[in-house]
């Protein structure tokens, strides 16, 4: 029991590690846009953004071991699956979004619209994926509470988050041409 609660905590280190990752490559997108004109856009949920991810991030170890859960491997293989195939998800939007993608909103639509990876499905891959992988992760070791007060705190900034974006994204008309008739999130569900 004791190694598998290591295991969990020493992958959650790995995450909040590629998550400080990210947000270099966040940074020097962000500069890189800058430079061609593109302007950050206010949103108001962004520190409720990263204070969930955070308290995903530090809550599901904290379940695991002071509410001693249990580690399940058949719950563990399905949703390490579901975290897996979320990341995959997250680092394609990356690397087809290139310069565009950072973690603040950018107006950026000008500089080109994407419509190419898993845009040419939704046109928000990546909420799609970071939620998962939020509910995923924690349900790896059983840590239920985090896996439900986590998603519902990460629906609401998605509420905010999505549309502080659209409203920057759907102003531009080469956006709204390309991306306007396709589903937010799960292709071919509506």
């Amino acid at each position: 029991m004791e190694l598998s609660r290591g295991l969990y905590i020493g992958l959650i280190a790995v995450v909040a590690a590629l998550r400080f990752v990210e947000l270099g490559i966040s940074k020097r997108h962000q500069r890189q846009l800058a430079a061609r004109g593109a302007t950050r856009a206010p949103d108001p949920r962004f520190p409720a953004m990263v204070a969930v991810h955070a308290c995903v991030l530090a809550g599901a170890p904290v379940e695991v071991v002071f509410l001693h859960r249990l580690f399940i491997p058949a719950l563990a293989a399905a949703m390490g699956a579901l975290f897996l195939a979320a990341n995959a998800l997250r680092w394609w939007v990356i690397r087809t979004l290139g310069a565009h993608w950072n973690v603040q909103v950018m107006d950026s639509a000008r500089l080109g619209v994407v419509t190419t990876g898993p845009y040419r499905w939704v046109r928000h891959p990546n909420y799609s994926a970071v939620f998962v992988e939020m509910l995923a992760l924690p349900l790896i070791h059983t840590a239920w509470i985090t896996a439900l007060a986590g998603s519902l705190a990460h629906v609401w900034v998605l509420r905010g988050r999505v549309a502080a974006e659209e409203r920057v994204l759907l102003a531009a008309p080469d956006y709204r041409a390309a991306m306007g008739s396709k589903p937010r999130f799960i292709p071919f569900l509506f």
